[in-house]
């Protein structure tokens, strides 16, 4: 088992923006591809690694993680090539965290070993649902026993593994999300993520949503699959540390914690952001200029933000709330420069603690079960102005 390290880390994050298909509910940037030249987009990557080390090299690489769009469908050999050169360019930790997402629909079980072999130690696979009628639904080219199948695969291959879910779908009632969330709970390999289904812009489901084709639950039966999801996951040792994901104790993302916990991290790929010294980093988003500016000047770097400690101390209390932990006061400080009662309404505060929405922790304050639901306008109430 990988220990959690209780100060953010510094994670490295490689975007892999191409996909079999496009899933209607999806806002990242993937793209649908019939071929690439694996070996020039392995170039790519390598130079644009050792671009953004020579910004922080001294830094220890806690996490690694392969995102997308569909990272497995990348080479074995793409990724053993960039997570070598990772532990050449950086100090490594010795318990290195190392993540790959993965489709059940591209699942080979010699393809996850080849995985392993190239050093992932993670896997989080995208099954999103355990209903053949849901999957398609939500546009995935797997059906629900290709998910059980690449489970199974996962469980065999890899000592850690994660999968999503995606939740208060369309017509879905609190018995049957009771009974594939039972099944799910089941099949875990130490740690969930349960999304609620969102429609956001620019997506396939976007316009169809808005003609009325088809309507998510209300707001009180989304807040009662919510609950559900957190009790059951904590009967099961699967406690909510954050607000869509649930872990054994120790099988916390560390990836995401880095995030979450206002870390620094490198984010290499079309469309990667960063965070590095004080700084916000944003790759160039379309693929192929992506490509082609990494290949004339080692990277595409397309914008880059200095980060004052108002900005930091914003995200640290919009990430901080997100998480189980809450905002720890003396972290706050070292990381923003800025006392946590500075930036906080300390009578917005009260009033929020009142109402149920805040709690009180033993290094700071933390949102309640009620006060995630109402997260964004949880924080907007908080922060001074």
């Amino acid at each position: 088992m990988l220990p959690v390290t209780p100060s953010p880390g510094f994670g490295v994050y490689v975007h892999w923006p191409f996909c079999l298909s496009k899933c209607p509910y999806c806002d990242f940037n993937s793209h649908a591809a019939d071929t690439i030249d694996q070996d020039r987009w392995r170039r790519a990557l390598l130079a644009e690694l050792e671009h953004f080390a020579a910004r922080k090299p001294e830094a220890e690489v806690t996490s690694i993680f392969f995102g997308g769009g569909t990272p497995s469908l990348m080479d074995p050999a793409t990724i053993a090539a960039l997570i070598d050169r990772i532990h050449q360019l950086w100090p490594c930790d010795p318990l290195i965290e190392i993540t790959l997402e993965a489709n059940p629909s591209t699942v080979e079980a010699q393809r996850f070993r080849d995985f392993r072999a190239a050093g992932i130690n993670r896997l989080s696979l995208g099954v999103q649902a355990l209903n053949d009628a849901d999957l398609h639904f939500l546009g995935r080219r797997h059906d629900a026993a290709e998910a059980l199948a690449a489970l199974d695969v996962a469980a065999a291959t890899f000592e850690r593994f994660s999968f999503d879910l995606i939740y208060a779908r369309p017509g879905q009632t609190m018995a049957a999300w009771q009974t594939e969330l039972t099944q799910a709970l089941a099949l875990t390999g130490g740690h969930l993520s349960a999304y609620q289904l969102t429609i956001e812009e620019g997506t396939a489901f976007y316009p169809i949503h808005a003609r009325g084709e088809f309507q998510l639950p209300d707001e009180d039966l989304a807040a009662d699959l919510f609950a559900l999801t957190r009790s059951m996951a904590a009967e099961a040792g699967l406690p909510a540390y954050e607000i869509s994901n649930h872990a054994r104790p120790g099988q916390e993302s560390r990836h995401n914690l880095t995030y979450w916990r206002g870390g620094d991290y490198v984010g290499i790929g079309p469309g990667a952001h960063g965070r590095l010294n004080h700084r916000a980093t944003r790759q160039h988003r379309a693929p192929d200029v992506w490509l082609r500016r990494v290949e004339a000047h080692g990277h595409a770097c397309q914008g880059e933000e200095a980060l004052d400690a108002r900005t930091r101390a914003e995200e640290l209390v919009m990430m901080g709330l997100r998480l189980n932990e809450g905002i720890h006061a003396d972290h706050f400080r070292d990381q923003c420069g800025l006392d946590l009662w500075q930036v906080i309404d300390v009578q917005a505060h009260a009033h929020l603690e009142q109402d149920g929405l805040l709690r009180r922790t033993a290094h700071g304050i933390a949102a309640t079960e009620a006060g995630l639901l109402v997260l964004n306008s949880l924080t907007g109430a908080l922060l001074r102005a």
